[in-house]
């Protein structure tokens, strides 16, 4: 009976263990695996973004864009002719536009947009999400989390975000961006799952739209993420006119 009774017994604890539930991500954890998920911590990128007007008309520009660590990032204009090798710089909270021929850099806001259309310079040089919001909630409900993130600064383009998270991959789905007010300014709509290589796994378009804005539409198309490192050097205001140098 003896020999019987303990591998039966080890078998009860197996089973008990197969079926329990793994232990609930909290949502801090949950959104630093979508930063992971969404990008590297250090890496390049390219990016097609296409403003849509209600009349159907179209601009599209295509951008080279690199980011280190949690607050450094650089956008590069590769099309139109008009807008080539213009180039912006983020740091923290800082942001400059570099317009080839025309002296220094000049500082731009993170509300205003260097494209026009719903995207605004926020958008464009997003730092991670854990860096400039905190989870005040989690809660999950089918395949999805929903967050309730709120700004760690006023310097940051939007007081609040609700971000619904898929539970499989941990990449947002969709996220709605607030202001202080409590006004909705847009909501952006992440789709399309491709796997990029090197592990990153993640919606290769991004839309949105706005209240404010009726009618218009911006739309990214991400490709070629990849990890890479880069020097600090690259980050700065004297680097800008060098940065196709990169590519």
């Amino acid at each position: 009976m003896k020999r019987c009774f303990l591998p039966a017994l080890t078998m009860v604890f197996v089973v008990a263990f197969l079926h329990t539930p793994a232990m609930a991500l909290d949502g801090p954890e949950i959104l630093r695996r979508v930063d992971r998920n969404l990008n590297p911590e250090s890496y390049e990128m390219y990016r097609k973004l296409i403003n849509i007007e209600p009349d159907s008309t179209k601009k599209e520009f295509v951008l080279y864009s690199v980011k280190k660590g949690k607050d450094k990032m650089i956008a590069l204009f590769l099309s139109p002719a008009s807008e080539k090798d213009r180039a912006t710089l983020r740091l923290e909270d800082n942001m400059w536009l570099y317009i080839p021929n025309v002296g220094k850099p000049i500082r731009i806001t993170s509300l205003q947009s260097v494209v026009g259309g719903v995207f605004n310079n926020s958008d464009l040089l997003r730092l991670d999400y854990s860096v400039e919001y905190d989870v005040e909630s989690v809660s999950e409900e089918n395949d999805r989390y929903h967050l309730e993130l709120k700004a760690k600064t006023g310097s940051v383009a939007y007081d609040r975000l609700e971000m619904e998270v898929d539970k499989t991959n941990l990449t947002p789905v969709e996220i709605k961006c607030y202001a202080s007010s409590g006004l909705l300014i847009k909501t952006l709509h992440y789709s399309k799952i491709k796997d990029f290589g090197g592990g990153v796994i993640r919606p290769s378009v991004l839309e949105t739209d706005s209240p404010l804005q009726k009618g218009y539409r911006s739309v990214i198309l991400f490709s070629n993420i990849k990890a890479r490192d880069f020097a600090d050097e690259v980050f700065t205001l004297n680097y800008l006119p060098r940065v196709n140098e990169l590519r």
